[in-house]
């Protein structure tokens, strides 16, 4: 069954809209009174209704926007009301039109606050009516898929993102309905479907998670629109039912009931979700989509229930943490893919559209977020938008300004933590945080490099297509546990190849990494931290640092990753570099016959395409990507190995990016990997001419190693000689060490000395 209306209307172009609500407060609804003191009262007020009225066609970015949604809009309007039974996984025919349906009524809805034109809804209204029919007649999903299989969606997540924005668009319709017609779809669509998110799957609901965010915003919102205080209550503070025995996980392997969770709803959500920080557990990839709920509801409980203070809980923390996913982006405005990502999503997804357009608005009015809101191009169709646009227009924007700062982790923020350095276009990012629950990797001190061309070093994300039907219905592929949560999969130590907490998320999320030191914002920025849990009788401490060199044109990374084990350890410490191989000090032997290089922990996707036994002092590899050369000089030990590798063995189906890798092999007990990273040099194509293309670094040499202090000493073939000393134990500023190396006694004061000699 498909349930389709055609409409025939006459649209009224942007030029008439706009000159005619700056003149006039509306057009009178030929049923009965357009506007009522009650609705539209969630992100749209009546007063902030008449407020963007009177600046139509004085505000470009805004009116821009209004004229692409109407365009929109109208096209659908034009194409009928399609309601077709469910059926489809993500990407699928089925579910792309249900989320299509959503996407429009909401903003069906606005248009008709907005415009006072009658189409709108007659639409919204209509759309509903066709669920309010189609709703009965379906049972769940069927696709099996989902620990909490939807109704219109294969999975309850997808349906409270349908309520969360169709609330929106029964909110602006809600005073336009007549009083049978609001019964109807208050008693037949809308609190049967917020049951079934809610009461009807409580381990959907009464998690900490963003699945859960979700679904509390959307039972809280179209509880607001109904007044219905029940539900409010329900997603403010969550249910008091049991999650069924048996659903004790979800798809990506995370606990569906936290180690002494006590809260479910939202105010729970935004206790225990975020750090003071604004740091959100699950990375900054499911924090983009989450922030959405967390703050349409947010915004709506302001206008409803102003005396809960939402937007002042936990010292404002939802602004900060806007400012906190703003932080996390390179220079492109991506988000560093840490944990389940995919690569690609940026400060231009209609989520950070409204996130940054509200912080603008109830943040303080920063006008550094108005580069980011020029650059997005758009603003949301409400009074943060029409702020936002208005300070564009009226020339206000700063450029946003991006700092070197710790993310902490963890409600309390004593949970670990992300480090993000900059230093003039270079962006180092180590992570040393919690697990993430079931979207987490198996990564604890593992690093990203961006310049401003991109990822320098990357992070491979996840093993994911999103909707994109050929792969999976895109969904998460089966190669996102097999091979890009895996240790292997990152740019951080292995353990006798078996990834950190033996690949299992329950002991992960119980323990995080222990910050130890950063520094950011000096010509010497530092980021070191602490993991002793990810193997048994094996400590790990990983500083890196981003420090000025006047004779280099970039700054240099220096990468000190001390490990304290016992004899017989074998490390694998892999770098995932993009790029083109451009030659190295040693010599490789290819494989000709390709095999992959284990069976399990992610080894199993990984060919061995070249490998040398290591015989002089350092090794160093260039590599080629968008223009530029980079380098790598990293301390030989005696028996150390370099292997060149390139992901994609046992992949049938093709779903792995066939990226190239290099792992540094040792065995041993007590070591420090020492290496330093190098940005040099360019290649103009319309020229041919290579500048500086090869590197700067003569030597590296372990100075010193021991539990308590790492020491490293590197020349530039210009001469230059520096040496750069950590203190991995006292990190008492004022401290003052002495300490042997191989150059003789060594004594400075505080965590770290980086001198020319």
């Amino acid at each position: 069954m498909k349930i389709k209306f055609c409409y025939i209307s006459i649209g009224f172009s942007v030029a008439v809209v706009l000159s005619l609500f700056s003149c006039v407060g509306g057009v009178e609804s030929t049923e009965q009174q357009f506007l009522s003191d009650e609705h539209p009262s969630l992100v749209l007020t009546s007063g902030g209704v008449a407020e963007i009225k009177s600046n139509l066609g004085r505000v470009p970015l805004f009116d821009q926007t209004l004229k692409a949604v109407i365009k929109e809009v109208d096209a659908e309007i034009a194409n009928g009301i399609e309601v077709p039974i469910p059926k489809d996984l993500a990407g699928g025919y089925t579910h792309e039109r249900h989320k299509s349906n959503f996407f429009i009524i909401q903003k069906a809805g606005v248009l008709f606050q907005i415009t006072g034109d009658e189409k709108y809804a007659v639409y919204v209204r209509d759309m509903f009516l066709a669920y309010a029919k189609l709703w009965p007649t379906i049972g769940k999903h069927p696709a099996e898929r989902s620990y909490a299989r939807g109704r219109i969606f294969w999975q309850c997540l997808n349906d409270a993102n349908w309520l969360v924005y169709a609330s929106q668009g029964y909110d602006c319709i809600y005073d336009w309905l007549d009083e049978s017609t609001r019964e109807k779809l208050n008693k037949e669509l809308f609190r049967p479907y917020a049951e079934y998110i809610s009461i009807e799957n409580p381990q959907f609901f009464n998690r900490i998670h963003n699945h859960s965010t979700w679904g509390n915003a959307a039972v809280g919102m179209i509880g607001l629109v109904m007044d219905d205080e029940e539900l409010i209550n329900w997603a403010l503070n969550g249910l008091d039912i049991k999650v069924p025995g048996d659903i004790v996980k979800d798809n990506d392997g995370g606990d569906i009931q936290l180690e002494g969770q006590k809260e479910a709803g939202f105010l729970a959500q935004i206790d225990h979700s975020f750090s003071p920080d604004g740091y959100y557990t699950e990375g900054p990839y499911y924090q983009r989509y989450a922030m959405y709920p967390f703050l349409i509801f947010a915004q709506a409980l302001a206008n409803k229930k102003p005396e809960i203070g939402i937007l002042d809980y936990r010292e404002g923390l939802l602004i900060k943490a806007i400012y906190a996913l703003i932080n996390q982006t390179n220079a492109a405005g991506e988000f560093f893919p840490i944990n389940d990502s995919q690569k690609g999503m940026s400060l231009a997804s209609r989520e950070l559209v409204h996130a940054v357009s509200m912080a603008y608005a109830l943040g303080g009015k920063d006008a550094g977020l108005l580069s980011i809101v020029e650059h997005q191009g758009r603003v949301p169709l409400n009074n943060a938008g029409m702020a936002a646009a208005k300070g564009v227009a009226d020339g206000k924007a700063q450029k946003f300004e991006y700092k070197s700062v710790e993310l902490s982790d963890g409600a309390n923020g004593d949970e670990g933590a992300i480090g993000i350095i900059r230093a003039q276009d270079v962006t180092l990012v180590m992570k040393y945080a919690k697990h993430g629950m079931g979207h987490g990797h198996f990564d604890r001190l593992g690093f990203l490099l961006y310049d401003q061309t991109g990822e320098v070093i990357q992070d491979y994300g996840a093993a994911r297509w999103v909707n994109i039907e050929h792969k999976d219905g895109g969904g998460y592929l089966k190669e996102n546990h097999s091979w890009a949560k895996e240790t292997v999969a990152h740019n951080t130590l292995v353990v006798d190849k078996d990834s950190h907490f033996d690949g299992k998320v329950k002991p992960a999320d119980k323990t995080s990494g222990t910050p130890y030191y950063f520094s950011g914002g000096d010509s010497v920025q530092i980021v070191s931290a602490k993991e002793m849990n990810a193997y048994d009788k094996v400590g790990m401490q990983r500083t890196m640092s981003v420090i000025n060199i006047g004779e280099l044109e970039k700054p240099l990374v220096i990468d000190l990753f001390s490990v304290q084990a016992p004899e017989g350890t074998r490390y694998d410490l892999p770098l995932y570099y993009l790029g083109e191989f451009m030659s190295s000090n040693q010599k490789f032997q290819m494989h000709n016959d390709l095999a992959p290089m284990g069976t399990n922990d992610g080894y199993q996707h990984l060919w061995a395409e070249g490998q040398t036994m290591l015989e002089e002092d350092i090794f160093s590899m260039t590599w080629f990507n968008s223009k530029r050369f980079y380098t790598v000089t990293s301390v030989v030990e005696s028996g150390d190995e370099m292997i060149l590798t390139r992901i994609g063995a046992n992949d049938p189906n093709f779903n792995l990016r066939r990226d190239p890798g290099l792992i540094h092999r040792r065995k041993g007990g007590n070591t420090l990997f020492a290496s330093l990273y190098e940005i040099h040099g360019n290649y103009d194509y319309a020229s041919e001419r290579p500048i500086n293309s090869f590197t700067s670094i003569a030597s590296l040499e372990v100075l010193h190693q021991s539990e308590a202090y790492a020491i490293v000493g590197f020349e530039l073939k210009t001469g230059e000689r520096y040496h750069f000393a950590f203190s991995l134990s006292d990190d008492d500023e004022g401290g003052r060490h002495a300490v042997e190396t191989s150059n003789g006694q060594l004594e400075w004061n505080g965590i770290y000395d980086l001198k020319k000699y």
